[in-house]
């Protein structure tokens, strides 16, 4: 009931006091995470929640608890970031079903724990993926580009749906050469492949890893050694795609055969190539859009789902970018290349 000032207050009783438990989270800090950001008082005493503050802001408390509660209830770990982001995707679309969004991306792909969509983006590129024989994926660090692009090519992988996955990446970096490493060919580009690795083995076990690597099925590659290459059967993922120039990024897509399906990431605002080469993956985005059968994904820092400091940077980032270009343009007179 809404009192004089308009407040209104609101009870829930779950069903469970072990899952309700786990929805408040260690001493409330789920409860007192809701009370932040939507402005609400919340309290609970046992099963029983009771909401308080303005009508709008306690309906969407009501909402995001209840969602997280069924989240809970199926067994999904719940987290101080998945709050956050049932916050963030309810007040964008209220009528999204938090169940549909995180659902298990990987029921078949057989890794050490369950993989799920944290946002509405990332639910809409895992969808992408499934609808289209390219995708490109652009943003900031931290979205789940290539960790969701994986972790689909390891899922088709089981199912059958290909006969192997190559993952691939420029072996470019700021400010150090391949020549400067020690070792043969392999062993130089090894690092630069190393993130690939990592993601890799978060989803597989070791051994199993070992042995599809060793029968070619998995195979991790500089961009350099796809040309002349038609892969066929395959799953691709294009990894730091901002690396690559113009003529690597034609190379890669055209290696594209039958039954096959290529994931390219990468972070526009982030190359390498110093200012004498052009993004190969800015220029693809512009040459290919609207091409039947690509599909686009453009993530933000809101999607980042690292730790909340990592928004806030790659905001400060974006906004210092934003700065000096006004400033450029302004002092020189002359446009420079923004993907320089």
């Amino acid at each position: 009931m809404a009192n004089e000032t308009g407040h209104i207050q609101q009870s829930i009783t779950f069903e469970d006091n072990q899952v309700a438990a786990s929805l408040y989270g260690d001493r409330e800090r789920h409860l007192r995470l809701v009370s932040a950001q939507l402005g609400v008082k919340v309290h609970a005493r046992g099963n029983t929640v009771r909401i308080e503050g303005a009508k709008p802001d306690v309906v969407q408390a009501q909402r995001v608890l209840e969602e997280l509660y069924a989240m809970v209830r199926r067994g999904q770990d719940l987290r101080p970031v998945d709050v956050r982001e049932a916050i963030r995707m309810l007040e964008q679309e209220p009528d999204t079903n938090l169940n549909d969004v995180t659902r298990s991306v990987l029921d078949s792909v057989g890794s050490r724990h369950r993989i799920r969509a944290k946002n509405l983006s990332q639910r809409n590129y895992v969808e992408m993926i499934g609808a289209n024989d390219i995708v490109f994926a652009t943003g900031p660090a931290g979205t789940g580009k290539t960790y969701l692009a994986m972790a689909m090519a390891v899922a088709a992988l089981n199912r059958q749906d290909v006969s192997r996955v190559v993952l691939t990446r420029p072996a470019v970096e700021a400010g150090e050469k391949l020549g400067f490493l020690p070792g043969d060919l392999a062993e130089k580009v090894n690092p630069y492949l190393r993130p690939l690795y990592d993601a890799l083995n978060d989803m597989m076990h070791f051994e199993k890893i070992a042995r599809l690597m060793e029968r070619n099925v998995i195979e991790v590659a500089p961009l350099a050694f796809m040309r002349g290459r038609t892969l066929n059967d395959a799953f691709v993922i294009l990894d730091e795609a901002q690396n690559t120039t113009p003529e690597q990024m034609k190379m890669f897509l055209t290696r594209l055969g039958f039954n096959s399906v290529a994931v390219v990431t990468g972070d526009v605002t982030q190359s390498d190539l110093g200012t004498k080469s052009r993004s190969g993956l800015a220029e693809a985005l512009e040459i290919l859009d609207g091409v039947e059968g690509i599909g686009f994904t453009q993530f933000t820092e809101q999607d980042v789902v690292r730790h909340p400091l990592v928004q806030s940077i790659v905001r400060a980032y974006d906004r210092a970018d934003e700065s000096r270009k006004k400033k450029s343009k302004g002092g020189s007179g002359s446009n420079g290349d923004a993907d320089a």
